[in-house]
């Protein structure tokens, strides 16, 4: 089942994840589980450097699947445990990115709403189609997109998010660009070279120093200021202390192409 959901492709060290429910791509509890699971195995992947999440079709994701979550109300506890379990299945997959000691990109083509829009905000990065859309549009159906805005406020000005969340419009690329929900916008047919060129770029830095890096950006962002310098002047030492910054910064001293991982775990 996960190989029918999920796509998967790894190549130099690029792992392209494609999420394959056709036609809006929803994130229903087997998907977010199979794609959960992917991550889950990248994660301790060392030939894995980057990751790009990916959709198959015309649409990115049409966000949860609302005819999945409404059978349930036919349940003896009218699907509060069924929600229960959508939910945090979706707060783990979401936080599960956050925390991926590699970065993951989100390629974006068509629709991407709702928690199709949560999972692009989730992502350290996003590259779009100048065919993209987003939006936030529980609203429209009575359904306060409030999990989507977790990851959207923090990409988004608190003012732009709440206006998304509280009319359900739809925003199209260059408005996600502007609003810094998105890195890039190229067309349509560059999109997958985007993506996978913006990954080859990352995959080929220093492991160890994406690693922390990203971790410490993610923590220092819960701080105070001070706390902040505190935290990351000792990552800072920490990589400093690791094989690959002392390779990079040869290489860079000696004008040549650093080897990275010749002792370090990578």
């Amino acid at each position: 089942m996960t190989d029918e959901l999920i796509g998967t492709e790894l190549r130099r060290g690029l792992l392209r994840l494609t999420v394959r429910n056709p036609p809006a791509n929803l994130l229903s509890i087997a998907v977010m589980e199979a794609l959960q699971a992917d991550l889950d195995t990248a994660r301790d992947d060392k030939s894995v450097r980057a990751v790009v999440i990916a959709a198959a079709g015309k649409l990115f994701s049409a966000g949860h699947d609302l005819k999945e979550m409404t059978a349930h109300r036919a349940d003896a506890d009218s699907g509060k445990a069924f929600f229960e379990h959508t939910f945090a299945a979706c707060a783990r997959l979401m936080q599960s990115i956050a925390e991926l000691p590699k970065p993951v990109i989100a390629e974006v083509d068509g629709v991407a709403t709702a928690a199709g829009c949560q999972l692009v905000a989730s992502c350290d990065l996003a590259i779009a189609s100048d065919q993209a859309r987003f939006g936030v549009n529980g609203i429209d159906v009575g359904l306060f997109c409030s999990t989507p805005a977790v990851a959207l406020t923090r990409v988004v000005s608190p003012k732009r998010a709440m206006e998304m969340l509280l009319t359900g419009e739809m925003i199209d690329a260059l408005t996600a660009l502007e609003f810094g929900l998105v890195n890039r916008v190229v067309p349509r047919e560059s999109l997958r070279d985007a993506a996978d060129e913006l990954a080859a770029k990352i995959a080929g830095k220093s492991p160890v120093a994406v690693r922390l890096g990203k971790d410490a950006v993610r923590t220092q962002a819960k701080m105070a200021l001070a706390d902040a310098y505190d935290h990351t002047s000792r990552v800072m030492v920490e990589n400093m202390l690791e094989a690959d910054a002392a390779e990079g910064i040869s290489a860079f001293l000696e004008k040549r192409k650093p080897t990275w991982g010749k002792s370090s775990g990578g």
